[in-house]
């Protein structure tokens, strides 16, 4: 079965990433808006109880935290993907890091950049449209975060929660 780790903002922080992913996302009905810690990856019934204890030391092991995001970025040209840029920071690095060693295979195809992805899969004419309005919007957006899921994939290619886990020491 296909996992995946993310981060879910506050219901105020999706709230504002659908208003945009709602037009420009082809993917929006798949997944909420998120902070992928570790691309998708394959287990089996026989493994998960493994991964989900590794899970929750990982979580325990990081006091929850405030992500800022300021403004929109790309990955042009590589994709014609657009994104809130999360400013990184120490916790979520640390986070990530954990989850590409260990029992987990580092998967990572590129370095880590915390966003939230809200258009993708565009022309390019429409993509740089949309680039140019949303770099001249400003975005002052603080959330705190306090906790991390791991998700399966579902036959219809949706996400949903297998387990949460908070951070820091209960």
């Amino acid at each position: 079965m296909k996992y995946g780790i993310a981060i879910f903002p506050s219901k105020t922080v999706q709230d504002q990433a659908n208003a945009l992913r709602k037009r420009y996302d082809t993917r929006y009905s798949l997944i909420p808006p998120h902070i992928t810690l570790k691309y998708p990856f394959e287990t089996n019934s026989e493994e998960i109880d493994e991964v989900v204890q590794e899970l929750h030391k990982i979580a325990g092991s990081v006091d929850p935290f405030y992500i800022h995001i300021n403004k929109v970025s790309t990955f042009e040209p590589v994709t014609n993907t657009i994104y809130l840029k999360i400013e990184p920071i120490e916790q979520l690095k640390t986070i990530n890091e954990q989850l590409q060693q260990g029992i987990f295979e580092n998967n990572q195809k590129h370095s880590f950049v915390p966003h939230i992805t809200i258009a993708q899969d565009l022309e390019h004419d429409e993509f740089s449209d949309i680039v140019g309005r949303l770099k001249m919007e400003g975005f002052a957006i603080k959330d705190y975060i306090d906790r991390f899921q791991l998700l399966y994939e579902l036959d219809n290619g949706s996400w949903t929660v297998y387990e949460t886990f908070l951070l820091g020491k209960e």
